[in-house]
């Protein structure tokens, strides 16, 4: 039986005009509720936890059984002076330890495997969405939620996965000894039989406050998250306009905020407890107090006496798991309820029908008039970043990042304001998801060829046309692999890529080379290190159509100068568009086009002028304003 790693497979529901789910219905997790979702996680690894709860079962043999076979000892035993019935005893006695001592061992191990199993699993779930989703996640989820499910909460159904096992085991041994308890006396078997649900039942107010503080406490710690993703990603903007102190009081003020709300989940909790372990002691002492009457009417003899106290010790440990379930399972509807937030949204692209097949042809966007021959060099250049930016996303059918709707902070409200908050967050969500939809599946407005990339299957629009930028990630690895990241090309052609990306200088300052490794985000490398390396990566994978913004803004003259000479013949037939306000790339240009930009004026990001760098800089003197003011930028 295969234990670890989970297979995850990334999911889509079927939605009208969908012509099938990406997995079939009983791999897909069940999104309703966060109770469905929760034993949906469990039921996926029945397996583990079937084996979890009979090898828990029988490392709680000596607790269940001791009690009886010690009573049996006494009365067949010790007190007849028998001392062939007491060996027997006693030698049952030692091979039920033994086997508790051994089972332990085993459920161990599969406690664990469970645990692992439900923490990579939402892991793998959390990832396979984010990847399905795309750029759109980051408009419906901030990326410290993101971030805090695959962490933390994963965990959270770790922990609850495990300790389903033994929560089984604890019910089977819990029934087997009031049926013990039953056929020795019923008073006391009734007793114990009741005593469960009198003790959860005068548990059951406190866990209301209890689940609402651990839910706060978890969104409090997500948008802690988030602020600290945040800190970390932009630290180095932070340190040039002097905002860490007002960032670091931000952070430290919702860092309070976090602690006050565990302390007051602690509070509940710790009362939870300590009205749990009351009731146990009060079972207890009953217990007790019943057998003695008991066995001083001569209805129970020396041994029963002291197996039922056996018993009502015993029973201690069944009601402590129960209470770590209820615990766990809270906590898992809180981080179940979080993990539905990112499983639920939906990516709002629909396959078209029908499709029409890729054939590469001229190049139009409707809203700026911008074209671009097939097997071109064609340059963007605006004095509005934005406004060239965005045209690159069109032409990659990337929906608008806008921003990300979701990310207002929670505020410490109870009760009906805060149902309300959470009422006005997901219909803010479902506005945004309806946004998205009516816009990426009706026309788009950019033409390949004649036709609207609305009509072409996304995945086969992406593997023709790539759109990359200087934010583009760099993941920890080897070199190797975060040019080459799927191994399926030639190392003559990786080194190709890298020596016109002039990127080669970092694989000399490896010591291994190409398996050299590259830290997370690429730390320890430059700026411009990071960039040449995106841009080698994309110069290999060779799309039909490749799409860069600002591909050498964080690159000195010199570096730029050679990688402009180079790529132009690397790209040769293919179609290349860029951004950028660079002289030293616009004079390699097959065509420039200038995008204008007039305020409330009707020009707004519209092509004005076409022409070569040459033609342009004689002609049109906002082409010349714009690049002169480019070349007074550092590079």
């Amino acid at each position: 039986m295969a234990l670890f790693p989970p297979s995850v497979s990334a999911y889509t529901r079927l939605t009208q005009g969908s012509s099938a789910a990406s997995v079939s219905p009983d791999e897909a997790p069940v999104t309703d509720s966060p109770a469905r979702f929760t034993i949906w996680m469990i039921g996926r690894q029945a397996r583990i936890t079937t084996a979890s709860a009979i090898f828990s079962l029988f490392w709680l043999l000596p607790g269940t059984l001791s009690p009886f076979l010690l009573g049996r000892a006494i009365d067949q035993g010790v007190t007849k002076h028998n001392i062939g019935a007491t060996v027997m005893w006693a030698a049952l006695l030692a091979g039920v330890v033994l086997i508790g001592v051994v089972s332990d061992v085993v459920a161990s191990a599969f406690q664990i495997s469970s645990w692992l199993d439900a923490l990579y699993r939402t892991t793998k779930l959390v990832a396979r969405k984010v990847a399905q989703m795309s750029h759109v996640i980051i408009k419906r989820v901030p990326a410290g939620e993101m971030l805090s499910v695959a962490s933390s909460d994963s965990d959270t159904f770790g922990a609850f996965a495990e300790v389903t096992g033994r929560a089984i085991a604890s019910l089977a041994s819990f029934a087997f000894v009031t049926a013990l308890v039953l056929s020795e006396s019923v008073t006391l078997g009734l007793v114990v039989l009741a005593s469960a649900p009198v003790i959860l039942a005068a548990s059951a107010p406190i866990i209301v406050p209890m689940q609402r503080n651990q839910r706060l406490e978890r969104e409090r710690t997500s948008t802690l998250t988030g602020m600290a993703v945040d800190i970390v990603s932009g630290l180095r903007i932070l340190r040039g306009v002097g905002g860490e102190k007002l960032f670091g009081d931000n952070y430290q003020r919702q860092s309070q905020r976090v602690i006050a709300a565990g302390k007051r989940g602690g509070y509940w909790w710790g009362l939870f407890q300590a009205v749990s372990t009351l009731l146990t002691g009060c079972l207890l002492v009953l217990l007790t107090w019943l057998g003695i009457q008991h066995m001083l009417t001569g209805d129970l003899t020396v041994g029963q006496l002291i197996s039922f106290f056996g018993y009502a010790v015993f029973l201690a440990r069944p009601f402590a798991t129960f209470v770590e379930f209820i615990q766990k399972w809270i906590q898992a509807l809180v981080s179940a309820r979080k993990t539905l937030g990112i499983t639920n949204h939906e990516p709002p692209w629909t396959e078209p029908n029908p499709s029409s097949r890729w054939s590469l042809g001229k190049i139009r966007d409707e809203i700026s008039g911008f074209t671009a021959n097939p097997g071109e060099l064609t340059i963007i250049v605006s004095d509005v970043p934005d406004d060239s930016a965005a045209l690159c996303d069109r032409l990659g059918r990337y929906l608008p990042i806008g921003d990300g709707g979701n990310a207002e902070e929670e505020t410490a409200v109870w009760g009906a304001e805060a149902r309300r908050q959470r009422q006005q967050q997901a219909e803010q969500r479902a506005a945004q998801a309806a946004r998205d939809e009516k816009l990426a599946q009706g026309e788009w407005g950019v033409t390949i060829g004649g036709v609207d990339i609305s009509h072409i299957d996304l995945d086969e629009l992406r593997h023709h046309v790539m759109v990359t930028d200087a934010s583009a990630a760099v993941f920890a690895g080897t070199l190797q692999h975060l040019v080459d990241p799927h191994a399926n090309h030639t190392r003559e052609q990786a080194e190709q890529a890298l020596w016109v990306a002039s990127a080669d200088d970092v694989w000399e300052a490896l010591p291994d080379g190409w398996q050299g490794r590259i830290d997370e985000r690429g730390r320890g490398l430059s700026g411009g290190q990071r960039q040449r390396l995106i841009l080698a990566r994309s110069l290999l994978i060779d799309p039909d159509v490749l799409v860069m913004v600002e591909p050498t803004s964080a690159v000195d003259a010199h570096t730029e100068a050679r990688i402009a000479d180079r790529l132009p013949t690397y790209r040769s037939g293919r179609t290349t568009i860029l951004t950028t306000v660079s002289p030293l790339w616009l004079r390699h240009a097959d065509r420039v086009v200038l995008l204008a930009r007039d305020g409330a004026g009707p020009d707004g990001g519209k092509a004005v002028a076409v022409g070569t760098h040459a033609e342009l800089m004689s002609s049109s003197p906002g082409y010349r304003a714009v690049v002169v003011r480019g070349e007074g930028v550092d590079q």
